[in-house]
């Protein structure tokens, strides 16, 4: 099968796990008084996530025309809501009338609402795009960073021993290493796609959570009702299963939203030199970065993209942080 038609599959089976994880949740009490206790602290910024969500589900679904209709190649759901030759020439101002340079009439006069970048492509649209980019980049990644951070931490902190010691040393020689560098040894060892950027930012970004997990751990495992767990015969894995990884879920979430912000950020500085992700807001970003000396000064392709990155960083940190105060069991007993 080609390529569109996996991501296709790949995103119906996302959506529906999701509808399973919220349909399961839902049926718990506790759960249920969480996602409500959430809503009514951070309304707005879950309505932003969830747009972006939107945003780039849409335009992961994608299929190609019949045979005589045209283009060949496949659209997706979000830009087949914009007409096919929905591209001028080059640069023209928002909601402009004519091109920037030359003044000749545009084919859509009016109807780019943040203008169009020099290949006269409308920018409105490629910053709904990059939503895209940025969800797989922030999540994906700490899909493999976290699961990663936490084997690693927890099995180093409730084994101890030579486990210990390996896993500290690992993590010793990682920190060692410049972060950037490593980085970038490992996307031009891997190649420049979205998974390879991917898995390079996982690989190089556990470290930090698998330390904070292997303290927080070391800490636990001390605890009374761990001691007498193992005192009852618990096996080790029950142990870490039922006591251990529940009471880190709160810094998981933490770290959940620090990481993804971070990520997110990173491909930008990655775009910068060269090494993004096609389509991404830090490609748009360092393709704009001659316009503002230009002479009048092109603004509109950077700041869309600047403002749909701070707009997307800003809500997954306000939700973070409301998510924290829900689910940590220490803030749970200060406010009872």
């Amino acid at each position: 099968m080609e390529s569109h038609v996996w991501v296709n599959c790949a995103v119906a089976l996302l959506v529906l796990a999701a509808l399973a994880a919220a349909w399961r949740l839902r049926r718990n009490v506790l759960w249920r008084e969480a996602g409500r206790e959430l809503w009514r602290r951070r309304p707005f910024a879950l309505a932003i996530v969830g747009l972006y969500t939107l945003f780039a589900l849409l335009d992961s679904v994608s299929w190609v025309d019949a045979a005589g209709a045209g283009v060949r190649e496949p659209r997706s759901l979000l830009v087949r809501a914009f007409p096919a030759d929905f591209q001028e020439a080059s640069y023209s101002a928002p909601l402009a009338d004519v091109e920037f340079y030359g003044g000749e009439p545009l084919t859509h006069p009016g109807a780019h609402w943040l203008g169009t970048d020099i290949l006269g492509r409308d920018v409105f649209l490629q910053a709904l795009r990059g939503a895209r980019v940025a969800l797989l980049v922030g999540g994906l990644t700490s899909l493999i960073a976290i699961p990663l951070a936490l084997l690693f931490g927890v099995a180093a902190g409730y084994r101890g021993g030579w486990v210990d010691d390996v896993v500290v040393f690992v993590i010793s020689i990682l920190f060692a290493m410049p972060g950037l560098l490593l980085l970038i040894a490992l996307i031009m060892a891997l190649g420049r796609g979205p998974v390879q950027v991917c898995v390079a930012l996982g690989v190089t970004g556990w470290v930090s959570f698998a330390r904070l997990a292997r303290g927080e751990t070391l800490k636990l495992r001390e605890l009374d009702y761990v001691q007498a767990a193992r005192a009852l015969g618990v096996s080790e894995l029950r142990i870490v299963l039922r006591h251990v990884v529940p009471n880190l879920m709160h810094l998981v979430v933490i770290t959940f939203v620090l990481t993804f912000s971070g990520l997110v950020l990173s491909e930008a500085v990655l775009s910068w030199l060269g090494l993004g992700i096609d389509g991404s807001w830090g490609q748009m970003i360092d393709q704009a970065r001659d316009e503002l000396s230009r002479d009048p000064i092109i603004w509109w392709n950077l700041t869309a993209a600047s403002a749909a990155l701070f707009g997307l960083i800003l809500a997954v940190n306000l939700v973070g942080d409301a998510v924290r105060d829900v689910l940590d069991p220490r803030t749970l007993r200060e406010r009872a």
